[in-house]
């Protein structure tokens, strides 16, 4: 009798200490059990405040991007007017999607829209193309990025009457923001006197190209 007793208590004392064990690990898992349920109501808040954040940095997307395209288009606006002598200008149809700036220019007169690609026969396009790039150029930091740029026979569709007020202004920008140009054209030399440093003509001849310097302000200093 005193045997099965002990054999009676020492099964007892297993299942208090089994007992003891399951009652831990039911605590641990009500703990996890409730960091988890945190987690999800953190998960379900933030994507219930998920959209009205994009919304807001839309928003402010918006305002920041509509400042900077208004003086992309006042300073194009100038451009146009300058080399046309026209009151025209240009217009930026803009907006944000998914983080995503999305832009389409265009050109007013009196009213009504032009296309910028076929406008005053594609004159509106080359002044608008180098104008955009020139900006591109200026935000650039100058300690990692040369401020050079290449204009090839980007008067192409100009008049040649407004070829001369095109390289003026090109000439004054690019002295403004410190950009060298290199300014490539089939128009008559005669546009470029009095706006580039130095005018070079091209033609060819028996032994290959020959080329003539017609005019060097910066004599002086080595050719860069």
């Amino acid at each position: 009798m005193a045997e099965e007793l002990d054999a009676l208590r020492r099964e007892l004392e297993g299942l208090e200490r089994r007992a003891g064990r399951l009652e831990g690990r039911a605590e641990a898992l009500v703990r996890e059990h409730q960091r988890l349920r945190r987690e999800l109501q953190a998960v379900r808040d933030f994507l219930e405040m998920a959209p009205k954040a994009q919304d807001r940095l839309e928003d402010l997307s918006r305002e920041l991007f509509g400042e900077l395209m208004e003086e992309v288009e006042a300073n194009l606006t100038h451009a146009v007017r300058e080399i046309l002598g026209q009151d025209r200008k240009v217009v930026s149809r803009r907006e944000v999607k998914n983080g995503k700036f999305f832009i389409n220019l265009e050109m007013e007169q009196q009213g009504g829209t032009e296309d910028i690609l076929t406008g005053q026969g594609g004159s509106v396009c080359n002044i608008l193309s180098v104008g955009l790039r020139l900006i591109g150029l200026a935000q650039l930091d100058p300690q990692t990025h040369r401020r050079f740029l290449v204009l090839d026979e980007q008067d192409c569709w100009l008049r040649p009457e407004l070829v001369s007020s095109f390289a003026r202004l090109i000439a004054s920008i690019g002295e403004r923001l410190g950009l060298q140009v290199l300014y490539i054209s089939h128009h008559a030399v005669d546009a470029f006197y009095g706006h580039a440093s130095r005018v070079f003509q091209l033609s060819p001849g028996r032994d290959g190209v020959r080329v003539d310097v017609l005019t060097d302000k910066a004599a002086s200093q080595p050719l860069e």
